[in-house]
């Protein structure tokens, strides 16, 4: 992807940005679900420039669990229809801010929304790769069934301007 085209940045990206005193840096952090089961770990934050804050964490997902989920969309979901494929090294994905609280006591983030079938099916990406809106609204109906997401969602203001991406209160959380 081109530069000029990107909304999504790594932390250690940019050198003007910064995790806030006043929030934990999650990096590293264990993540677990909503079955109380450790699905990876924390490798980045994602930032929305335009929109000045962390919009997603980047999870580097647990191998046991790749490969519990790995044939999950290897057939065809209807004659001549196919889903995508997790390919090998795709072990990354995003999650949100807005679906997580922390225990900052034993650094571990937690999400009770999804649990760890969820993250075993949706589409992963390689470490590195600089992510699109494409790849943001294929992964946000895995988390969000129902809710309706496309690239016409206007400016990142605008598209983050939802609770998913929403900082809980201060204190245990975001």
């Amino acid at each position: 992807m081109k530069d000029k085209n990107k909304n999504l940045y790594y932390l250690h990206e940019l050198s003007d940005y910064k995790v806030a005193d006043e929030y934990a840096d999650v990096r590293d952090w264990e993540v677990i679900d909503a079955d109380k089961r450790t699905i990876g770990k924390v490798d980045g934050l994602l930032v929305s420039k335009q929109a000045e804050r962390v919009v997603y964490l980047d999870v580097e997902v647990d191998t046991s669990l790749i490969e519990a989920g790995n044939q999950t969309y290897a057939t065809p979901a209807n004659e001549g229809v196919h889903e995508f494929l997790n390919e090998e090294g795709e072990n990354h994905l995003i999650i949100p801010i807005g679906m997580v609280t922390l225990d900052e006591n034993n650094k571990k983030v937690h999400t009770d929304q999804v649990d760890q079938t969820t993250f075993a099916k949706t589409k992963r990406f390689k470490k590195g790769v600089d992510l699109e809106r494409s790849y943001e609204l294929m992964v946000l109906p895995q988390y969000f069934p129902g809710n309706h997401y496309d690239e016409e969602s206007g400016s990142d203001n605008q598209f983050y301007n939802r609770k998913e991406f929403k900082r809980p209160p201060l204190g245990s959380t975001l």
